[in-house]
Order: C-alpha cells, then sequence, then structure tokens
C-alpha cells in the first residue's frame, strides 16, 4: 500500500514517468494525449527547453531566498512584465505558490483596503452560484460548487451569490444577449441591496467559468454592467484569472475581450506552465496605495515570490512575446472550434460547444431539445474521465452544473503548442470514447 494519501480514495493511479511536448507516458509505457494541460497549467506542453533552462541556470544562481529578508531578480522581472501587461499603469503583483492562494490573497487585499478606507464593516464578498476559487477557506468560502463546500459547510462563510452569466442554460428564448445579459448583471445589485451595501467588500466572478460549468464566456456587455455596478456602489471587482487567463483565451488577461478594468485580477496555473507553482494577484494603484500609507499589507507565506518559480514564470513570458503565441492561440483556437462543431456538433447528447481561444468545453445532455441532463446516478462526467484514460486521452471531466448534483461536460485546454494532428487525434479519441460512454 502506498503512504501517499491520494486525492480520491480507491483509485489505482498510473504513475507518470516521462514526458514528450504534448504527451505524458506512465510507467507501463502508455502515452496521453494531454488535451487539457492537466487544468489548464501545461500552456507550453511537457519538457520544454527554454523554461527548464531558465529553471536550471536560476537554481544554479540562487534557488531561495526569503522575502522576508530580500527581494530577487526573477521576481522583480516578472511583477514588472504582468504590470506592464495590465491596461492600466502602477499596478503591482503579489505572488503566491497556487491559485488558492491567489484568491485568499485577493480577500485579504479587499478586507485591508477597506480597513485602510475606515470601513472595517465592509467584509462580505458575493460571488456566483457554480463558481469554484479555490480550497482555502476563504477562497471555499466565495465558491459556489455545492459538492466541494459540503464537507466544509458548518465552518465556512455563507456569503450571497448570484446566478452565473449561462447563456446556455438561463437566457430566454425570446430574449437577446444583451437583455439577457443585463437580466444577470441585475442579479448583483439586488444582492447588494439585500445584505448591505456597507457590508459588501467585493464581487468576485471568473471571466470565463472553467472547472465548474465546463468554459462558460458571459455574454458581452455583462462585465461592463457588472463594473459598473461595482463602482457606483463602492465594491471592489476582483477578477478570477486562475484557469482562464495567462494567455489561455487569446488575450493575456481574458477580461481584456469585456474592456473592464478589475480592482484585482488573479492568476496561476498557465503562469508557470506547471514547471514550478507560481501563481499572483495583480492590483491597481490606488488600491497598493491605500495600504502602503495605512502601514503595509499584512499577510505572507514562506514561498512568495519564491525566486526559481518566478524564473519559470518569466520564462514563459519571454516565450509567449518572442514568437507572438498569443496570436497563435487566436488562430488554433478557431481551428479547435471548428472541429469540435464538425466532428460532435450533431451527436444527440452534446448540448453545447463553447470556447475562446485555446479553452473549449462540451455539456452533455439526455436529451438535446429539452436540455435534460444524465441522472447524476448515470455518473457521466467520471465515465468520461476514465474511458478517455484508457484511450491514452486527458481531459478534464466536470458534474453538477445545472443543479449542483446533474449535469456533466469536459474541458479541454490543450498547451498553446498544440498542432492540427492533435487535434485530430483528440478527435478520434473522443469519438471513440462517446462510442462507449454515451452511445452504449
Amino acid at each position: 500500500m502506498s503512504s501517499v494519501f491520494y486525492r480520491e480514495a480507491g483509485v489505482d493511479y498510473p504513475v507518470a514517468d516521462r514526458t514528450e511536448g504534448m504527451y505524458l507516458i506512465d510507467s507501463a509505457g502508455m502515452r496521453y494525449l494531454d488535451m487539457s494541460g492537466g487544468a489548464a497549467v501545461s500552456c507550453l506542453g511537457h519538457g520544454h527547453k527554454d523554461v527548464i533552462a531558465a529553471i536550471k541556470e536560476q537554481i544554479d544562481r540562487l534557488a531561495f531566498a526569503h522575502t522576508g529578508f530580500f527581494t530577487n531578480e526573477p521576481q522583480e522581472d516578472l511583477a514588472r512584465r504582468l504590470s506592464e501587461r495590465f491596461a492600466e499603469p502602477g499596478a503591482r503583483v503579489y505572488f503566491s505558490s497556487g491559485g488558492s492562494e491567489a484568491n485568499e490573497t485577493a480577500l485579504k487585499l479587499a478586507w485591508q483596503y477597506w480597513r485602510a478606507r475606515n470601513q472595517p464593516e465592509k467584509t462580505a464578498v458575493i460571488s456566483r452560484h457554480f463558481s469554484y476559487h479555490g480550497n482555502t477557506m476563504g477562497a471555499l468560502s466565495v465558491s459556489g460548487s455545492a459538492f466541494r463546500r459540503l464537507a466544509y459547510e458548518n465552518v465556512i462563510h455563507d456569503w450571497p451569490r448570484i446566478a452565473p452569466c449561462y447563456a446556455y442554460r438561463h437566457k430566454n428564448e425570446d430574449e437577446t444577449e444583451t437583455a439577457y445579459g443585463l437580466r444577470a448583471a441585475a442579479e448583483l445589485e439586488k444582492a447588494i441591496d439585500e445584505f448591505g451595501e456597507d457590508k459588501i467588500a467585493a464581487f468576485i466572478a471568473e471571466p470565463i467559468v472553467g472547472a465548474t460549468l465546463g468554459v462558460v464566456p458571459a455574454v458581452d456587455g455583462y462585465f461592463s454592467e457588472i463594473r459598473r455596478i461595482c463602482s457606483e456602489r463602492n465594491i471592489l471587482l476582483i477578477v478570477d484569472e486562475v484557469m482562464c487567463g495567462s494567455g489561455r483565451c487569446g488575450d493575456f488577461f481574458a477580461h481584456e475581450v469585456d474592456r473592464i478594468i478589475p480592482d484585482i485580477v488573479t492568476m496561476a496555473k498557465g503562469l508557470g506552465g506547471g514547471y514550478q507553482p507560481i501563481a499572483a494577484a495583480l492590483v491597481r494603484q490606488p488600491i497598493a496605495e491605500a495600504l502602503d500609507t495605512a502601514g503595509g499589507f499584512v499577510h505572507g507565506h514562506t514561498y512568495i515570490g519564491h525566486a526559481t518559480a518566478c524564473a519559470a514564470g518569466v520564462a514563459v513570458q519571454k516565450y509567449l512575446d518572442e514568437y507572438d503565441v498569443l496570436t497563435d492561440v487566436k488562430a488554433k483556437g478557431r481551428e479547435l472550434h471548428a472541429l469540435l462543431r464538425e466532428r460532435f456538433g450533431s451527436h444527440p447528447n452534446v448540448g453545447d460547444i463553447r470556447s475562446r481561444g485555446l479553452f473549449a468545453g462540451l455539456e452533455f445532455v439526455a436529451d438535446k431539445q429539452s436540455k435534460e441532463p444524465f441522472p447524476a446516478a448515470a455518473k457521466i462526467a467520471a465515465k468520461l474521465k476514465a474511458t478517455a484514460m484508457h484511450e491514452g486521452l486527458i481531459c478534464y471531466p466536470g458534474s453538477g452544473s445545472v443543479d449542483g448534483k446533474r449535469g456533466a461536460h469536459i474541458l479541454l485546454a490543450p498547451p498553446f503548442i498544440v498542432e492540427s494532428k492533435h487535434m485530430l487525434e483528440m478527435a478520434d479519441k473522443l469519438d471513440a470514447v462517446f462510442r462507449v460512454v454515451l452511445d452504449s
């Protein structure tokens, strides 16, 4: 018996042994085409020589120096690069080791900002149903994923939540996308009125909902209205780009498409491409300056600003810029979407196919016309994952998107180095998976 306390009980995991570009290879020699980058992490694929070389060089020079005593060159370099990508000058960056930590940091930034503004009673954070912002206690409190919250429901905060902007499920047939977006955004205003503006610190949302709904972008105009409401009602807007950001959707920041400027942006996953654990919370200049004036930001982890992790992040940024990778992401994203439509658009159990850049989701239904989901007992998402692994394909499954129990989807987030041949291989493998799971 293994001494590892695994993520899931009763699962016999294959042993990942080595990698090769788009593939992971286990100790038995089985090859797996990685079409989800793990969990949208491996943006440059596996074994990328430039990133590995940068990490080795940094370790040879300086692996770690505690940021309570020193700063380091990679931290300064990566922060500058991220700040320069933001639409507004003067943004500051606080590094951590993972997306949950980044969102926990964002919450603490919001709370301490309002304390610095002499409004310490502003502590509640509004979020959305079916959201996922991380597994630390604060991040889990603002997550709307029912099954992730269940084990901790008696210890986490139960703050207000509103519906997501989820046109496939929630837009009325006789409603325009614009009208629906305004109606969905109006839920925020209602929640503010009901809970009290003077008690609310922030609203947090993913520009494109990833793990819990399977790549659901908001309709055009929704986030503009959300930004207007937050500004007028004296509430910070936190945009969670842990999964959908760092170039995944074709722009470095996913919120760029929505033409807004958030107060805080969180990022992780593709920020370091999986080569080192690295995440960040980027905060607008006025918020950072308010905290400076109040004596600083009271927060910290041992590995914030880790020199080797930041060196990996810098190497990823350099590669994105030097080879104009994000332009490629948009073009490859269009190719991926067209292929998914061609191969699976008419499948009777594929209810919706949505994507932006190299971020795509397929939602599965028992009946396409009524959008009736499969019963939860069918465990479609789990079966899709297991069968895909048997076929040598890695995709990211999810369930519970309809009511917390029913609803199934898979998420695709291939590395940016994906080629047409890999997309075709994926489609062939998905065909085989669907024949086993959906057509039987």
